[in-house]
């Protein structure tokens, strides 16, 4: 369908992609990852046309449409109503309808069979492409990405930068292009509309290729992996998840292979040293002199992992009660956000804020902090060192300032030695840290403004959508940096990874109440599983005592009862056989990587392959067993589900 061929890339001279190649199949669902700086988002734009290779070249087929969601769009304003907006993604069929109006005006006055003809034709192809549904289409995507149905009709310019990115995605979701590409689609929903955006993409028929910081959302939305590094596009054979695990083998593989060599190398060299000057080796010493200038050369693994190890200072720890919220309502104008709230934040919480957005995440994060007016009463625990993150505080950054000088005005008295480790962390290494903050990415004023937050001896932390704008590895990079923190901090977020990777209790907004779950997020995922299904058989079906027991209730009874025990015997067994097939396919793959671990393997460029490609079969076929365990013990585990 699409082609990339010896693709280069250069940005001042230095090489973004050096004879890069890529291709793209029909129904391909690929996610392109790689750190901030290596050019997923050129990748897409040199596809879309917007830039121009230096070099190779693309191919697309002739019925090839591509779709595009970038960043850029954030600006576009339109005085139509989003859902005007939404349906100029049936380009061809608002057109035949404006046709088939003006014919309807004109047999106003002309009843000729020529324009009864011009107007069955035209009628045809209205239905052929289904032109009697497409505004409940474009209905159907707006509201699954978070509108409300009152919102549809409003302009378009009314919206803020994110919502406005919805209607686009939105449209390009209903024009269905043949590859559709999207950069950082995340950035600007909500859980909700995440979860039905990954849902769509799994069921969409063409082609899809996605930028995102989000792992869950990659790995619930691609089924191939494209990373970007050191000019090189390198395809891996499954999600996100697959990716880490398959890279890690091949690392592995690259470095034995390397020092292999590397050892082959100094043995030669020592050989043609030592009898450079004899004329009986002559012949030897110039044929190994060739066979090194022949040489393909393996290229030592440069890994991309950071680990992040600094230590946070309190001055003083807080008292036990952090902020507590009591009676606390807030409206804007009809929006009523809470209505007589209750709240406690304890020293030690590892809070996530989640939920719709609309709900008043970032207004209840306001009104923990104190900045937002009230009904009720806010009360703040003693010795309490407030630290707040929001996006907009990034233009609070001084953008003349370097960002090590910048570091300093956080107030932590740490040496700039020390103030250098912590940037490091956060990936600004060596003269980077010179760097005028006007100069920086998005992303990288994020994570200047993250690292700052980090850093003031702050003992209780306020984060409003931490990992927006950030790559995945600074998003692992924040994770283990709060997993570290000894304070206390409330985060609101839509990355589920990072959520369940640092917080221990989860908030969530309903019936104008903060309701609190006590666990990890994919605790409360579960719970809310449980929970739902339980509360509508309950809403559907209320009878009384009487009516739930007829005459031979207790004959069904027991034979529902004699029936569930079989069922539950025969996935027993079938739990112990598959048991047993993941303990062969893990002696399998132990024993593959006994082979592969020797290094006679990397000698033999063929059979080192052969074994690589077996061990991406047991991989795969690992992977299915322990899904199929995994949902045979859950309907053990409820076997009235």
């Amino acid at each position: 369908m699409l082609s990339i061929n010896n693709l280069s890339y250069y940005i001042g001279g230095r090489p973004l992609y050096e004879n890069a190649s890529l291709h793209i199949k029909p129904k391909d669902k690929i996610g392109l990852v790689g750190l901030n700086g290596t050019g997923k988002s050129t990748l897409l734009k040199i596809i879309h046309g917007d830039l121009q290779p230096s070099s190779g070249e693309v191919q697309k087929a002739k019925d090839c449409s591509i779709g595009f969601l970038n960043q850029d769009l954030l600006s576009f304003q339109s005085e139509d109503s989003i859902l005007d907006v939404a349906l100029e993604a049936f380009k061809e069929t608002l057109s035949l309808q404006e046709e088939i109006e003006r014919v309807l005006k004109q047999m106003e006055t002309d009843y000729s069979d020529q324009v009864l003809q011009k107007l069955a034709h035209l009628q045809e192809r209205f239905e052929a492409n289904e032109g009697y549904t497409i505004k409940a289409k474009a209905e159907e995507v707006l509201e699954g990405i978070g509108f409300q149905t009152a919102d549809l009709s409003r302009p378009l310019k009314t919206f803020s930068g994110g919502w406005r990115m919805r209607v686009m995605l939105s449209k390009l979701l209903l024009e269905k292009p043949a590859l559709l590409m999207l950069d950082e689609p995340t950035n600007h929903l909500d859980l909700p509309s995440i979860q039905w955006v990954e849902n769509y993409l799994k069921a969409y028929e063409g082609a899809v290729m996605v930028v995102s910081h989000d792992q869950t959302f990659l790995n619930n939305c691609t089924e191939t992996t494209v990373e970007v590094s050191q000019g090189n596009l390198t395809s891996y054979a499954g999600n996100y998840e697959f990716y880490k695990k398959e890279k890690v083998a091949r690392e592995e593989i690259q470095q034995n292979a390397f020092e292999n060599q590397q050892q082959m190398i100094k043995q030669t060299e020592r050989f043609i040293e030592r009898f450079r000057a004899k004329a009986t080796k002559s012949n030897q010493v110039q044929s190994r002199v060739k066979a090194l200038d022949r040489l393909d050369r393996v290229s030592e693994v440069v890994r991309d992992e950071v680990s992040v190890n600094f230590k946070f200072k309190f001055s003083q720890k807080s008292g036990r009660d952090v902020v507590v919220l009591d009676g606390v309502s807030k409206s804007f104008g009809d929006l009523e956000i809470l209505d007589n709230a209750h709240a406690r934040i304890e020293r030690g919480d590892k809070i996530a804020l989640i939920g719709a957005n609309g709900k008043g995440k970032s207004t209840v994060l306001r009104i923990i902090d104190g900045s937002e007016p009230i009904e009720g009463r806010r009360e703040e625990g003693y010795n309490v060192i407030k630290s707040f993150f929001a996006q907009h505080q990034l233009e609070a950054l001084g953008i003349n300032n370097e960002i090590l000088q910048e570091m300093t005005q956080a107030g932590s008295k740490k040496t700039e030695t020390e103030l250098r480790n912590v940037l490091g962390c956060f990936l600004f290494t060596n003269d980077d840290v010179f760097k005028k903050i006007k100069v920086l990415s998005g992303g990288e004023k994020s994570r200047v403004a993250l690292a700052k937050t980090l850093i003031s001896e702050a003992n209780f932390l306020l984060l409003d959508e931490p990992t927006n704008h950030l790559d995945i590895q600074s998003v692992n990079i924040l994770t283990q940096a709060l997993q570290q923190y000894e304070g206390t901090f409330v985060t609101v977020s839509h990355d589920r990874l990072f959520i369940q990777g640092v917080a221990n209790k989860i908030w969530y907004i309903e019936d104008h109440k903060i309701k609190e779950y006590p666990g990890t997020y994919d605790e409360y995922v579960y719970w809310r599983s449980q929970q739902t299904p339980k509360e509508e058989k309950v809403a559907a079906a209320p009878v009384s005592k009487k009516e739930s027991r007829p005459a031979n209730a207790k004959t069904n009874t027991n034979q529902e009862e004699a029936g569930l025990k079989k069922r539950i015997r025969e996935k027993a067994i079938a739990l112990e056989k598959l048991e047993e097939d993941i303990t062969v396919l893990e002696n399998k793959k132990s024993a593959l990587e006994n082979q592969m671990a020797d290094p006679s393997v990397y000698e033999n460029e063929e059979r080192m392959q052969e074994l690589q490609a077996d061990y991406a079969v047991l991989l795969k076929q690992e992977s299915n067993l322990n899904k199929k365990w995994e949902a045979l013990a859950e309907q053990i585990d409820n076997p009235t589900e």
